[in-house]
């Protein structure tokens, strides 16, 4: 089975029932330095957080939030990803400049692409629907929102705040 891309494969019903579109023309995302960015102009599908070994390393995380989307859909607007083959079936996109992990997408499958979902500009509006590769998933994964926490303002000095908002671009409004 395909865990990542669901144009050509059988999906449990929770991927399939939810495509997104916002009320935007185009939903916009990039790396962190800036210098790769693109647009999306068709629907989201496929939101889903995979937890398989592979992507934990290309991502240095527990897990990838991923979400598909048509190729053709899908505009770069300044550099275009450097890509990395980690299989023999797989490309993932990254910037070169910064490495923010960019794409994913199944060499046999190029009419589809796999975006990841924290570099879009406004995340906060696709949450994943489905997870893959749970045998991979960190044992204590659902302890995590448990966790005691504080906002960045509370942890940051100011001054290096001040620094951090210096490295690089402004987020897109």
């Amino acid at each position: 089975m395909n865990v990542h891309n669901s144009l050509t494969t059988s999906k449990p019903k929770a991927q399939t029932k939810d495509r997104i579109m916002t009320d935007a023309p185009a939903i916009e995302g990039g790396c962190q330095c800036g210098r790769v960015r693109y647009r999306i102009t068709g629907p989201i599908f496929n939101r889903q957080l995979c937890h398989c070994r592979m992507c934990q390393k290309a991502f240095g995380s527990y897990f990838a939030p991923l979400a598909g989307v048509a190729s053709a859909d899908i505009a770069w607007l300044g550099e275009r990803p450097a890509i990395y083959r980690s299989s023999a079936a797989a490309e993932r996109g990254f910037c070169r400049h910064c490495g923010t992990p960019l794409t994913f997408q199944y060499i046999s499958e190029p009419h589809e692409i796999s975006i990841a979902l924290g570099s879009l500009d406004d995340p906060v509006a696709f949450a994943p629907e489905f997870q893959y590769g749970i045998e991979s998933r960190m044992p204590w994964f659902d302890r995590l929102a448990g966790l005691p926490g504080e906002t960045t303002e509370e942890s940051t000095p100011a001054e290096l705040l001040r620094e951090i908002g210096k490295a690089g671009p402004a987020r897109p409004k």
